[in-house]
Parts: C-alpha cells; sequence; structure tokens
C-alpha cells in the first residue's frame, strides 16, 4: 500500500529549530513530488516546501531563507530542517505525496483537484512567543 509517514514535530519558543522527516513507502518514490503542508486553526491549509523528483525545490514565501528541504532517494525521505521559526509556524504539519505535480521554474504545481495526494497523518508543530 502506498503511504507517508511522517515524524518529528514538537514544541519550541520562537528563534529555535525543528527537523520534521517523511519516509514513503510502496510506491515508486523517486518518480514523486513530495513536501510538507501545514494547518493552522481558522486557516486554510498551505504549501510549506516541496522537492520533485528531479530535485527542484519550493518554498512559501513565509518560510523562505529559514526553512530547508531535502532528500534521501536511498531511505526514501524527505526531510525539513525548520529554523529561526515563529509562532506564526505552529499548525499541522502534513507529509504529501503526488506523482502528478511538479516543481518548474520555482513554481509550485499542486492542484488537489486534479489528482490523488496521498497525505502522512500529520505531526503538531507549537512555537511559543
Amino acid at each position: 500500500q502506498d503511504q507517508v509517514s511522517d515524524f518529528g514535530g514538537g514544541s519550541v519558543q520562537a528563534g529555535g529549530s525543528l527537523n520534521l522527516s517523511c519516509t514513503a513507502s510502496g510506491y515508486a518514490y523517486r518518480s514523486y513530488c513530495m513536501g510538507w503542508f501545514r494547518e493552522a486553526p481558522g486557516k486554510e491549509r498551505e504549501g510549506v516546501a516541496v522537492i520533485d523528483s528531479d530535485g527542484s525545490i519550493w518554498y512559501g514565501d513565509s518560510v523562505k531563507g529559514r526553512f530547508t528541504i531535502s532528500k534521501d532517494n536511498d531511505k526514501s525521505t524527505i526531510y525539513l530542517d525548520m529554523n529561526d521559526l515563529k509562532s506564526e509556524d505552529s499548525g499541522m504539519y502534513y507529509c504529501a505525496a503526488a506523482d502528478w505535480a511538479t516543481v518548474v521554474t520555482g513554481k509550485l504545481y499542486w492542484d488537489m483537484k486534479r489528482g490523488k495526494t496521498n497525505w502522512g497523518q500529520g505531526t503538531q508543530v507549537t512555537v511559543s512567543s
């Protein structure tokens, strides 16, 4: 069964760091676009960082310069290093994978209505000011 599992998260004070990881299993991970979306109470789910199968990367404007996404193909795992965290970074972070999504010239093409997205179970990130 194709699935993704996300790990990490936790609580930290503003200015601190946290790391997330996400492992894919059951499918051709290397051909998938993968990344994290987050959801805060009262807000819509938004993209945080995405890495495409060719290594192309996209970041949401609010996390540029503070978050770094990377991947280890041998471990079928992607990582999100989050630094200089702010209270507005708090929320549930969901790992996602889709074989039809893509990053091209710095722009993310991930329309949830176009096809299936595999979601992780989510992990909570709480940043206190």
